[in-house]
C-alpha cells in the first residue's frame, strides 16, 4: 500500500520532509499559502474573510503540521490554522495527525523535564503551544515537542556572531538537527497505533551555550557572542522517551 502524507506548512523543516517522503515513493501534498509549480505543493490559506482556501484532496493519508507554532505575534492566525486543517483531516479521513510543538512549552527554570513534567504556561507563547497541542490530542493526534532547530542553512556559528546573548553562558542548550527530526516523525508514524501521545524531540548533549556557540563560531571563524544575564539556567529537555521507537539520534548538533 501506498504510504501518503499531508504536510501542513511546507517551510524549512516540512518541506525538507516532503522531499525525502517523495524520494521513498510516497504520495505528498504539501501547503504553502500560494500553489507552487511542483505537483506536490497545494495551498492552504486563511483569506480575509476567515475562510480557509485549499486544494488538498489526498484521503487515507498521515497529517504533519509543520507550521511554526505559537508566533509571538498575538494576531496570528495560528490556532486558526491548525482548527482548519483539523476539521479537513477528518473530512478526507486522515490515518493520523501530528503536531510539531515546541520544547519552549516547558518552565524556564532549572530542571530537568520529560513529556510528564507539569507545565506552567507563564507566557502568552506557552499557552498558545498548549492549547494547540491539546486541540490535537482530543482529535487522537501526536503532539513533537521540537529542540532549537539546526541544519542547512541554521548553522549556530553564523546567527549568534557577535552578538550580546540575553543567556548566560553556562545555560544549557536544547538542539536538535533538522536530519533527526525527520528521522523521528517517520519513526512515529511507522508505529503510529503504538506510540503515546507526546514526545520530545531533543540531542541528548547539552553543552554549555558558551562552549557550544564558541566551538560553531570557531569552526567559521567568526566572533563568538557573549552573555548578560547573570543568572545560569540549567535547563535540560530529556528527548530519550522517543528512542523506545527504535528511533535513535545521527546528527551531532
Amino acid at each position: 500500500m501506498t504510504k501518503k502524507i499531508v504536510i501542513i506548512g511546507a517551510g524549512w523543516l516540512g518541506e525538507a520532509l516532503a522531499q525525502r517522503c517523495l524520494s521513498s515513493g510516497w504520495q505528498v501534498q504539501a501547503t504553502h499559502r500560494r500553489r507552487g509549480e511542483q505537483s506536490h505543493e497545494r495551498q492552504f490559506v486563511i483569506n480575509e474573510r476567515g475562510e480557509l482556501e485549499h486544494d488538498l484532496d489526498l484521503t487515507d493519508a498521515f497529517w504533519l503540521c509543520a507550521m511554526t507554532p505559537g508566533s509571538r505575534n498575538p494576531n496570528s492566525n495560528y490556532l486558526q490554522s491548525l482548527e482548519a486543517a483539523l476539521a479537513l483531516y477528518q473530512a478526507l479521513q486522515g490515518r493520523g495527525f501530528v503536531l510539531c510543538s515546541s520544547s519552549g512549552i516547558y518552565p524556564q527554570q532549572s530542571g530537568d523535564y520529560k513529556e510528564s513534567s507539569e507545565l506552567t504556561l507563564s507566557s502568552e507563547r506557552q499557552q498558545r503551544l498548549f492549547a494547540a497541542e491539546q486541540r490535537v490530542l482530543e482529535q487522537g493526534g501526536r503532539a513533537l515537542r521540537l529542540g532549537g532547530l539546526i541544519g542547512p542553512k541554521r548553522e549556530p556559528g553564523r546567527f549568534v556572531s557577535g552578538k550580546a546573548l540575553s543567556s548566560h553562558g553556562d545555560d544549557v542548550v536544547n538542539m536538535v538537527h533538522r536530519d533527526d527530526v525527520i528521522d523521528g516523525i517517520l519513526q512515529l508514524l511507522s508505529h503510529y497505533e503504538q506510540t503515546q501521545s507526546v514526545y520530545n524531540l531533543v540531542h541528548p548533549q547539552h553543552p554549555t551555550k558558551q562552549q557550544y556557540y564558541r566551538d560553531h563560531c570557531q569552526r567559521l571563524g567568526n566572533e563568538p557572542p557573549t552573555f548578560t544575564s547573570q543568572r545560569p539556567i540549567k535547563r535540560r529537555i530529556d528527548g530519550s522517551a522517543i528512542e523506545q521507537l527504535g528511533f535513535s539520534y545521527q546528527q551531532p548538533i
